[in-house]
């Protein structure tokens, strides 16, 4: 693991053009580190442009009040990307999760630079600015803008620190959150973060839609291994009926995850060609190595993973027996 942000401050000081990107479906924790650190080289005069692969959710637009962030097209941003010093990947430690944005920036002679919180990193950036113990990218972010900025941060750039940071510890409510935590966004708020006011942007801005597919998911919530597993569905017919998206599912982990009893929930999304699967886990229960069994990965108590061309009933299955060895009655 590399903490020390010295190299990626002096890379950032240096180079004048920069393209800065996040994962597929990007939350509210890659896309506040992007604007963060947009915020910050914008401030220096440098060239930047951020280019994600998916639009911006709904409920993060107000992040970007210059409505700077671009959705990737081959045809336009090849040559941006081609032509940068630097490329930022944010949030993700793996280019796969950019989908077709990927090749673009490994074909680029760019610096590329990684800057992370998850497990496993791949071996394609120049540099790594990675802690797997950080609640957050945007933990990470922070800690760079201050060894860049020092005590004072822009309003711009606090508000969308504390968004990646409160939407990365569920409400600061998850098990990495520490007085540390609480301290830095404390500085957050007295840099100009509003807490009241990003709560409501993020989870008080629901559509109509929204909050119907959320009340069909829990009409159909069940338990397995008594109890001490919870799992819910959402199948395309039901995003169909309510008129939402996949990333209308955002943050749906939570209620499973709050029957008594549970140790674990598992959320399944059924996909046009697979499905998506979000894991969630209290206490000892490595969810992560679960996730690894399908293909995907994540933290030990948070992880995902997507299994492409099968169907919703079959995979469920699957993933429920192969829990079984991970939770015990």
């Amino acid at each position: 693991m590399n903490v020390d942000p010295t190299k990626v401050a002096s890379i950032l000081q240096r180079h004048r053009s920069f393209v800065l990107t996040t994962h597929v479906n990007p939350d509210g924790d890659g896309l506040g580190s992007e604007i963060a650190i947009e915020d910050w080289l914008l401030a220096q005069g440098k060239d930047v442009t951020i280019i994600n692969f998916s639009p911006t959710p709904l409920v993060y637009r107000f992040l970007d009040s210059r409505n700077s962030i671009q959705v990737f097209d081959s045809s336009i941003h090849g040559k941006v990307i081609s032509g940068a010093e630097v490329v930022l990947v944010l949030d993700t430690n793996n280019p796969d999760r950019l989908r077709t944005m990927k090749d673009a920036i490994m074909q680029s002679s760019a610096l590329k630079v990684c800057i992370d919180h998850h497990l496993n990193p791949a071996p394609f950036a120049s540099e790594y600015l990675l802690d797997d113990e950080a609640t957050s990218t945007g933990e990470i972010v922070y800690h760079l803008l201050r060894k860049l900025e020092g005590e004072h941060l822009s309003p711009q750039a606090a508000k969308a620190l504390y968004c990646a940071i409160m939407t990365d510890t569920g409400s600061f409510r998850y098990p990495r959150v520490d007085p540390e935590t609480h301290r830095i966004v404390a500085h957050l708020i007295e840099c100009g973060a509003d807490p009241v006011a990003i709560f409501q942007e993020v989870y008080e801005r629901w559509s109509t839609g929204r909050v119907q597919l959320l009340g069909k998911a829990l009409a159909g919530i069940d338990t397995s291994y008594g109890g001490s597993l919870a799992h819910l569905t959402i199948t395309r017919e039901m995003l169909r009926s309510t008129g939402t998206l996949e990333e209308d599912t955002d943050n749906f982990t939570t209620y499973p995850m709050s029957i008594a009893g549970v140790k674990a929930g598992i959320l399944f999304l059924e996909m046009e060609n697979g499905v998506k699967i979000s894991f969630r886990s209290k206490g000892d229960v490595p969810i992560n190595m679960l996730a690894q069994e399908f293909g995907g990965g994540g933290h030990k108590n948070a992880a995902g993973a997507r299994i492409f061309d099968r169907n919703l009933a079959a995979v469920e299955k699957d993933v429920l027996n192969a829990a079984k060895k991970f939770i015990s009655p």
